[in-house]
């Protein structure tokens, strides 16, 4: 039994494993044709997580798909900003019927034709308005309020897998809901967490050094749904467990709904 638990506390290193397979050749090449990417550090970590995130997304999209669904599909409504947008996974659990915009933050701009190709085949495209992509990250809520054209813009925040990745994770959770989000707006998430378990946790803080230079920042320590709460102004406030997962694990999930005073 201890020794099954100890190698769960490494199991990463298979996906680390999996990164460092999928990115090697296509980033060694792509330096080979770019030699000055080796002195641009954010442009090289983006050509790292293009790869990574094409690998991966679609595994992690599959096995979170009734999560997001549950999440997003009823819930998202009016302008919706998708904060990480990445590959444009999420566009597929939007009922179309309740969203009048879509806008993608997403600051890997490699990712972005995957995003207008998806968007484009449920009728969301920028010829017509309902459709905007954002290359600034969720921190800078200055150029989101500029795109969008003004103060609280948005009906609905979604973010899925992203907030273990921002800088300042809480001063930028708070900034979104004061700035972006209208009053009773809805803030929708689907996070891995910080594991409640103290000997679980210490392994995430472990991890997260290493894992967060591979997957652009990430971190395994976050206690996102708690951060969300404590932003406060909350009308009404919902967090669940993924259905069967178990706790003694180093990726632990949070889905939440949260909606904003009035």
């Amino acid at each position: 039994m201890a020794l099954s638990r100890l190698l769960r506390r490494f199991s990463l290193l298979v996906d680390l494993s999996h990164a460092f397979k999928v990115t090697l050749w296509p980033t060694i090449i792509r330096i080979f044709h770019e030699p000055s990417l080796l002195f641009r550090p954010q442009a090289l970590s983006y050509i790292v997580m293009f790869h990574v995130w094409t690998f991966f997304a679609p595994y992690i999209d599959e096995n979170s798909a009734v999560e997001k669904a549950k999440v997003i599909t009823p819930y998202a409504h009016g302008v919706v900003l998708d904060v990480g947008a990445g590959h444009g996974h999420n566009i597929k659990y939007l009922d179309r019927a309740r969203v009048t915009k879509y806008v993608a933050l997403e600051p890997n701009v490699l990712m972005h034709p995957d995003i207008r190709r998806t968007a484009d085949a449920v009728g969301l495209n920028e010829a017509d308005g309902n459709l905007i992509i954002l290359a600034c990250g969720a921190e800078d809520t200055a150029s989101i309020l500029t795109s969008l054209g003004g103060y609280q813009p948005v009906d609905t925040i979604v973010s899925t897998l992203t907030l273990c990745s921002v800088p300042e994770p809480k001063r930028t959770i708070k900034a979104l809901v004061s700035d972006v989000l209208k009053p009773s707006g809805e803030l929708l998430f689907f996070e891995h967490v910080q594991n409640p378990f103290p000997h679980i946790a210490r392994w995430q803080r472990f991890w997260s050094p290493l894992w967060s230079k591979v997957f652009d920042g990430c971190r395994l320590d976050c206690p996102t749904h708690v951060w969300v709460q404590e932003v406060g102004g909350w009308e009404k406030e919902e967090v669940w467990a993924q259905d069967g997962e178990s706790e003694d694990h180093l990726f632990l999930h949070r889905s939440g709904r949260f909606v904003k005073n009035a």
